[in-house]
């Protein structure tokens, strides 16, 4: 009932299930492999308009999508109209859906004016938006929060600006910027924005398995839902949800072979991608892989000095051998 094909702008998805964009997180190697799972589509991590603007080389590797499957919306940020219209020119060549981040409530962010700090000034919110849509080849979306803090609760007013000016489709994460992550997710007002507007409205927050994917729909009414945190170790939970939402059954959890299979693979993926360096980035991926497994803290502890390929491979297989 509530699984289906959802269509932003001209760009219809296979499913309404979406990867979150997560800065540090939503790579090329995580996102391909989430993509074997089968979501309707997956984000890039965020990236400064700005720093795409003067041209900055690492920034533009973040847009690398090398052999995956599309489509894939790409999400930038900013506030300055000149350097978010260059971007969304550029960006719009090789993407399918360009996301405009209007939720990200790190300090390093909103200190520029940008993310949800653009919550706080509705027009300039506007400009961005106008912006980006007037220059852009593809469909448009916002990802938001619904407010800054309880003073400033803007999102159904946001959403419906994002309306009138052309954007295909919001995302709302149902805390405001000064709940960060903490408490519950407010569905209330999630429901609210959906009912504000006749675009797409996406469900983001507290999206861990097939029973919190459930409530999102059947209390909102959303459209489609974003799954940011229940995917850190878990690219299965795209399968998870999707069976539930079909069978109203549980799937069984991976096995443990399973598991170690994907690890390796990511592992794979990412050292190819940038070579022996992303060994210490992974180290918060096997984390999660392995969370609640047995002995797995001292497992985590023994990996975090680990700089290299071989050596990381050999101690993740002595582990899964172990229990």
């Amino acid at each position: 009932m509530y699984l289906k094909k959802l269509k932003i702008g001209n760009v219809e998805l296979k499913n309404n299930l979406i990867l979150a964009p997560m800065a540090g997180v939503t790579n090329l190697p995580f996102r391909t492999i989430c993509e074997k799972f089968s979501p309707g589509m997956v984000c890039t991590e965020m990236a400064s308009a700005k720093a795409m603007f003067h041209n900055d080389q690492k920034t533009k590797t973040l847009f690398n999508t090398e052999g995956e499957k599309r489509p894939i919306s790409f999400q930038i940020f900013g506030s300055d109209e000149e350097s978010l219209s260059y971007c969304a020119n550029y960006v719009s060549g090789f993407a399918d859906i360009i996301d405009i981040n209007m939720g990200c409530p790190a300090p390093k962010v909103v200190k520029n004016g940008d993310g949800s700090k653009l919550l706080l000034d509705l027009e300039k919110a506007k400009k961005v938006m106008e912006s980006v849509v007037k220059n852009s080849k593809v469909p448009v979306t916002i990802k938001i929060r619904k407010g800054w803090d309880k003073e400033h609760i803007v999102a159904c007013e946001i959403a419906q600006i994002a309306q009138n000016v052309g954007i295909s489709a919001i995302t709302i994460h149902g805390r405001a910027r000064s709940e960060f992550y903490s408490g519950k997710v407010d569905l209330d007002i999630i429901k609210k924005v959906k009912e504000s507007v006749t675009i797409p409205v996406i469900g983001n927050g507290d999206i861990v398995d097939g029973e919190t994917a459930y409530e999102m729909f059947e209390k909102t009414g959303v459209d489609g839902i974003m799954i940011g945190r229940g995917s850190f170790g878990n690219p299965w939970i795209f399968k998870e949800i999707k069976y539930f939402l079909e069978t109203g059954k549980h799937i069984e959890i991976p096995s443990k072979e399973e598991k170690l299979e994907i690890i390796k693979e990511h592992i794979k993926l990412a050292v190819k991608e940038k070579g022996e360096f992303a060994v210490k980035e992974l180290r918060k991926h096997i984390a999660w892989y392995t969370k609640n497994m047995k002995n797995s803290s001292e497992f985590r502890n023994s990996i975090n000095k680990i700089e290299n390929e071989s050596e990381l491979l050999e101690k993740i297989e002595e582990y899964f051998a172990s229990i």
